[in-house]
């Protein structure tokens, strides 16, 4: 069955056919590590992930390569600033090093935790500064470089379509622009080589032809990716804020040096909005997995949160989803447990599935699907074998999962107590109050024939 995936480079579905007979190259663009990733960041790792496992399902090999931008991002995409890793060196009294190995570290622990494969390659910036320098020695004997005071940068104005991946017009961001150029030609034009401040001495930087400095944010992804998947290969992704510059600008590195735009496929997932704006790490007030995990939600809510909207919408994120998002996780994780083991899978929802999934990835289709199949005539065996199979995309981690014993606090043992003896005397204020303590502890009663039952939310 056929794969259609969305292509940004021609804004539509295309059919996926792979550009070699052994593997299919696969780059997501990396976290600049100068703090942790938070929740929206990690929606996209997730829509990469469903990807990676939906190109597995229909028996592709993937090398999937993921990036560890640790030097040359600066504050402002318009090479204006410090490097974000500087910054964040200062804010935690630590070497930019030193968080950097801090953060990697960190945000391989929340893939981990949201069941996310790991890549076949990582790939750090700083461990390819030759690769970079001579991606722009090879920019620069093609004759799309100039030299200011602080950089070598990339002149946008050589090429006719720099930008189409953004459907850029340079000709309205000339009329328009109130953009402070200093030495800059153009607007659009970026730096690939930045030099050490003469005045300062920072912790990351090289000798270079140019000068001693540090590579610019996008000449790192086009010199790995040259390097582990060729300069041509099947699939680049991101975020939906990548479209406009680092891919824009990657694209253009690699016409100038290769003749290629990269990759042939270009796909970007959605932002998670917050109270009606897009979650950021600049602004530093945002969601980590860690705030979720100490309000006793299981990471896995969260990857099943994210199945039940498509790669390419926007989602509107909440606790009250969330909390509703780990009740139905829980429930499938209590449903598929009891089931017997020794089924078939059905081969009319398997193939339901697979056209879902290979429809642009429609995974909250394919979930629907699933509690469609827990209301049909199969056999419980087969629901098991075939809810199994669905799981090597959703990645919820089904068949390893094993119900824990619950140690229930003295106090909400004794609030649940004192629940149960409200309802006896139909007193039904006072058993809503205290259900509404037990939520907010973390806990709820089920209630059954003359006895009750303590569960997690």
């Amino acid at each position: 069955m056929d794969i259609q995936l969305y292509d940004n480079w021609e804004r539509r579905l295309r059919p996926f056919t792979p550009l070699r007979n052994d593997w299919v190259g696969l780059y997501c663009c990396g976290p600049t590590v100068y703090d942790y990733a938070h929740i929206g960041n990690l929606r996209t790792y997730l829509f990469e992930d469903i990807l990676r496992r939906t190109l597995e399902w229909n028996g592709h090999t993937v090398r999937h390569v993921i990036n560890i931008t640790d030097v040359g991002h600066l504050v402002s995409d318009g090479d204006d600033g410090e490097d974000k890793m500087e910054k964040g060196s200062r804010k935690a009294g630590e070497s930019a090093w030193q968080i950097a190995d801090r953060f990697t570290a960190a945000f391989k622990n929340d893939l981990n935790s949201l069941n996310i494969l790991e890549p076949a390659i990582w790939c750090k910036a700083t461990d390819h500064i030759a690769e970079q320098i001579d991606f722009i020695s090879c920019i620069e004997k093609n004759g799309y470089t100039y030299r200011t005071s602080d950089g070598i940068y990339f002149d946008t104005s050589k090429q006719d379509d720099y930008g189409y991946l953004a459907r850029i017009k340079r000709d309205a961001i000339k009329a328009g622009s109130r953009v402070e150029l200093g030495e800059k030609r153009n607007a659009t034009d970026f730096a690939l080589w930045k030099f050490s401040p003469d005045n300062e001495q920072r912790q990351m930087e090289w000798d270079s032809p140019w000068g001693r400095g540090f590579p610019g944010w996008h000449i790192e992804c086009s010199a790995m990716s040259a390097k582990y998947l060729t300069p041509w290969f099947d699939i680049h992704c991101g975020g939906e804020d990548h479209i406009s510059i680092h891919h824009s600008n990657e694209i253009a590195q690699n016409q100038a040096c290769h003749g290629t735009r990269l990759a042939n496929f270009w796909m970007h997932g959605y932002f998670l909005q917050i109270d009606s704006g897009k979650m950021s790490k600049s602004s530093g007030d945002f969601l980590r997995l860690q705030t979720l995990l100490d309000q006793h939600i299981d990471p896995l809510a969260y990857r099943y949160l994210c199945l039940t909207a498509h790669y390419r919408s926007q989602m509107q994120f909440s606790f009250e989803a969330l909390q509703s998002a780990q009740t139905a996780l829980q429930r499938l994780r209590e449903t598929y447990h009891a089931w017997p083991a020794g089924g078939s899978v059905a081969s009319a929802y398997q193939e339901k599935f697979t056209a879902f999934v290979n429809e642009d990835l429609n995974v909250p289709r394919a979930l629907a699907l699933v509690w469609e199949m827990l209301k049909s005539e199969l056999s419980d065996a087969d629901k098991k074998a075939t809810i199994t199979e669905f799981d090597r995309i959703f990645g919820l981690g089904l068949a390893s999962w094993v119900p824990q014993a619950l140690e229930v606090p003295a106090e909400v043992q004794v609030l649940a107590e004192q629940r149960q003896a409200a309802r006896a005397a139909k007193n039904w204020a006072e058993a809503d109050r205290l259900r509404a303590e037990l939520h907010a502890l973390g806990f709820e009663v089920e209630d059954k024939a003359g006895s009750m039952q303590i569960k997690r939310l």
